[in-house]
């Protein structure tokens, strides 16, 4: 569904006469721009193409009185959350080409279609989804000659500042230190990237062949950001039988293309709405992006580390894993190094107290992510539960892009964890499915101080809280 609503949100620039309108004009300077740019690829053919579905799609869209019913309920459970800016350009993909006026010509705001592509959008509304499922990996029919199967060669345009250089090569050896696909420098090479400034971020889908266009323009020099430009269509995608998760870096924020600030999509488990729109990529991708440029063939099973906590062989050096958000050391058996500590619970309340940072740092976000891991143990067999007692203001934006904590609770330990990073959150609770529980806080703007509460508790449930004592000064204990 969220192709079809991207598919309805591009149709609606086209729709009414808007390019007749004052604003529109401003919309076509940007069309001819682009496509003057782009001449390989037919934008307006191709919003055409997806405009005629425009019907198709609103009635795709229109929820029934069950759905309705549902979409009310986990409205309830989610927190009114004030929401914070804290780039004037926009605090996301979306939001920075939205403000470009360029957003609207792109598909899902960020991606620049080719016709092929376009028409197997179009193919699949026609077919009411098929037989497709939920997919994260670009798979189409011309799989694998789309896959940069030599590495990815790339080169920087003049246009292209310090800061957009430096944020692409540390975005693409992040995706090279836990993969086995290359990123090299390279303007001569027969397939190649061209990294320049351009109005927004946007990209094309996976190795089209010769050179092909990767813009980051003004707001968009951001690691988190760069890391994305790895993002593939649903229509084309394949996941490998891995579950969905929320805190992937490819799954845009709850407010993602809102007019009126009101969340555009709602998780299943709504403590998670804080995290869609992550910076950080998750295990389950980099599981999927190994599989998909068949990195795990490197290495024998029977030869390889023995990884735990469903960690796997790194494709560089088989004899240590690549672990969970939250494990570490070789076989993902340890709590990462660094900044962080072991903490054990007892039946009794204990307070963990973290700052992360820099208190110098001001408004003007980092590069580079600070991050303190920590570990709540529990004899084997019992639960653990953990309340988040404070987070600072000002850092509320969709994905807890700039700081914030997450608590890993879930069954499947691989799974990125519940987000939180706004002051509403005090009070949340949540209840362990193992008896450890990774903690991981991070920041890249100024320093944040993290106040967690925990303790074990048995039968899996919270313990009921003390009632107020009526004697004591503000009902306090």
């Amino acid at each position: 569904m969220r192709l079809l609503l991207f598919v309805l949100i591009l149709a609606i620039c086209v729709s009414g006469g808007i390019l007749d309108t004052k604003f529109g004009q401003k919309i076509k300077g940007v069309v001819d721009k682009i496509k003057t740019k782009l001449n390989s690829t037919a934008l307006i053919a191709i919003r055409e193409k997806i405009h005629a579905l425009k019907e198709k799609v609103k009635a795709k869209l229109t929820l029934s009185p069950e759905r309705k019913a549902i979409l009310a309920e986990l409205l309830k459970q989610i927190a009114s959350i004030k929401k914070d800016h804290i780039l004037p350009k926009g605090d996301s993909i979306e939001e920075i080409n939205g403000n470009n006026k360029i957003g609207e010509l792109l598909y899902q705001g960020d991606i620049v279609l080719t016709n092929e592509q376009a028409d197997e959008i179009v193919q699949d509304a026609e077919d009411d989804g098929g037989n497709r499922t939920k997919r994260q990996a670009f798979r189409d029919q011309n799989y694998p000659r789309t896959l940069w199967s030599n590495g990815v060669n790339y080169f920087f345009d003049p246009s292209a500042s310090p800061a957009v250089r430096s944020v692409f090569t540390k975005g693409a050896r992040l995706w090279m230190k836990d993969t086995c696909i290359d990123f090299r420098e390279n303007r001569e090479a027969p397939d190649r990237i061209r990294v320049f400034k351009e109005d927004g971020c946007w990209s094309f889908v996976g190795r089209l062949g010769k050179q092909q266009d990767l813009s980051l323009g003004d707001g968009c020099e951001s690691p988190d950001w760069v890391d994305q430009f790895t993002k593939q269509t649903p229509a084309t995608n394949e996941n490998y039988g891995i579950p969905y998760d929320y805190g992937n870096i490819m799954h845009y924020g709850a407010n993602s293309a809102s007019y009126n600030g009101r969340p555009t999509m709602i998780p299943n488990d709504p403590k998670y709405v804080e995290t869609l729109g992550s910076p950080i990529i998750s295990f389950y991708e980099l599981l999927m992006i190994n599989q998909h440029y068949g990195c795990m063939k490197r290495c024998d099973p029977n030869s390889s580390a023995k990884c735990a906590m469903g960690g796997f062989p790194h494709p560089r050096d088989c004899s240590r894993c690549i672990c969970p958000s939250g494990y570490g050391g070789r076989l993902c058996n340890e709590r990462p190094s660094g900044c962080g500590q072991v903490y054990q619970a007892s039946a009794q309340y204990q307070t963990l107290t973290d700052e992360v940072g820099n208190r110098n740092a001001g408004q003007r976000p980092r590069e580079d992510m600070d991050m303190c891991h920590y570990w709540i143990t529990a004899p084997a067999g019992a639960r653990i539960e953990v309340k988040l007692v404070g987070f600072p203001k000002g850092l509320a934006v969709d994905g807890c892009q700039y700081a914030g904590v997450e608590i890993k609770t879930h069954a499947d330990q691989r799974l990125t964890g519940y987000r939180f990073c706004a002051p509403e959150d005090a009070g949340v609770t949540l209840v362990s499915k193992h008896n450890i529980v990774p903690i991981i806080t991070y920041n890249r703007l100024y320093a944040t101080k993290t106040v967690i509460q925990y303790r074990i508790v048995s039968g899996g449930q919270p313990m009921p809280q003390p009632k107020p004592n009526p004697n004591c000064v503000d009902n306090q204990q």
